[in-house]
């Protein structure tokens, strides 16, 4: 993932991380080359309900969808709403669009095809960077590379540069949600989302409310594999004010 300059909003770095794994399975290169290009989110000019959607819409981001069982999970429950997926793996891309088009095996293979979301292989903040102000619902970092080593804090996406653009793209009262199993990534977003308590709001009235995962929010395959190591998993709800 991307990390910006401490304190910079708009300089956007180099993207770190592996961009691809093992080699693709035939029906997932089929996906890449004739379903991605189809829902891409453009690669230049603003990115809106109405250019992707076709009409005004709440709009939801997810940072690194991982294989995208989050992301499916919510455009699932929530058809009305528009999803924009953001991932540079690109073995993450191919099992998302798997979702998408309702061939993933969590569905049977017989799953209904998603119309409701938007995906760019690639730099979450490049295309972030272009969303209107105040244009996002909600916004997603789901179990980010941790980076743990501190020389290498600065590649974190949760840093003080990504939080105030999110901020910035987040309409007042929606929503930044957060999750993690990885000890040093929480005590180090803690600390980073302690300085923004002018954009939002922690929305924890106890322990409780960052132990247990809340409704409405889908289990990754890094959450479910955390747990089967047994990893605590944390979860963060932030209101931007």
């Amino acid at each position: 993932m991307t990390a910006n300059k401490p304190g910079d909003p708009t300089t956007l770095n180099r993207l770190y991380g592996r961009a691809k794994g093992k080699a693709l399975r035939a029906g997932q290169q089929g996906l890449i080359d004739t379903l991605l290009p189809r829902i891409a989110v453009p690669d230049e000019g603003p990115v809106t309900a109405e250019r992707l959607f076709g009409s005004a819409r709440p709009l939801h981001f997810e940072i690194g969808f991982g294989g995208g069982e989050h992301m499916a999970g919510r455009a699932d429950m929530l058809p009305d709403h528009g999803f924009i997926g953001c991932e540079p793996f690109i073995n993450g891309v191919a099992q998302a669009l798997m979702h998408v088009d309702g061939e993933s095996p969590t569905h049977g293979g017989a799953g209904t095809p998603l119309g409701n979301v938007r995906i760019h292989h690639g730099d979450a903040l490049d295309v972030l960077a272009r969303v209107p102000d105040g244009a996002l619902s909600f916004v997603y970092l789901l179990h980010p590379d941790p980076w743990p080593k501190a020389r290498h804090a600065k590649r974190r996406m949760m840093n003080d540069g990504p939080v105030r653009m999110i901020a910035a793209k987040l309409r007042p009262g929606g929503e930044f949600r957060f999750g993690t199993d990885h000890p040093v990534y929480l005590r180090h977003a803690l600390m980073v989302m302690q300085r923004h308590t002018a954009e939002f709001d922690w929305l924890c009235e106890g322990p409780q409310d960052f132990l247990k995962r809340p409704g409405g929010w889908p289990e990754t395959r890094y959450e479910a594999k955390a747990r089967k190591l047994g990893h605590e998993v944390w979860y963060f709800r932030y209101r931007r004010t």
